[in-house]
């Protein structure tokens, strides 16, 4: 995974899609783009695209980036790995059969001659 270096936009009512220095704010209708997307952006025709720069660089950390690492790091020392349930034998194969259908449960029989029998 690349880091972000530019931030895209759209403008549907002039179909135009700006892309642009990474943002330092979010933005709910922006996309942040990793350099390999940011070049090789391409848009609907009849769209035009708007590049406010053609060099990208990525953002330098911020204590927002150390803080999320750290906080990251902190949960993740605080977790247990889940305890794996204890594998079940397989089960044994049916040696005997009852004698006849069990109380409450219906009883089915095979029916030759059917819709998709061959007989």
């Amino acid at each position: 995974m690349n880091p972000a270096v530019a931030t895209l936009t759209y403008d549907y009512t002039d179909s135009t899609a700006v892309l642009g220095p990474l943002s330092t704010a979010a933005e709910p209708h922006a996309y942040d783009l990793c350099e390999r997307h940011a070049l090789g952006l391409t848009v609907p025709r009849g769209w035009q695209v708007v590049r406010l720069t053609t060099e990208f660089e990525p953002a330098p950390p911020s204590p927002d980036d150390l803080s999320a690492l750290a906080d990251a790091v902190r949960e993740a020392s605080h977790r247990r790995p889940a305890a794996r349930p204890a594998a079940r034998p397989p089960a044994a194969p049916v040696t005997h059969h009852l004698p006849g259908p069990l109380p409450g449960r219906p009883s089915f029989e095979i029916v030759h001659g059917g819709k998709d029998s061959d007989d």
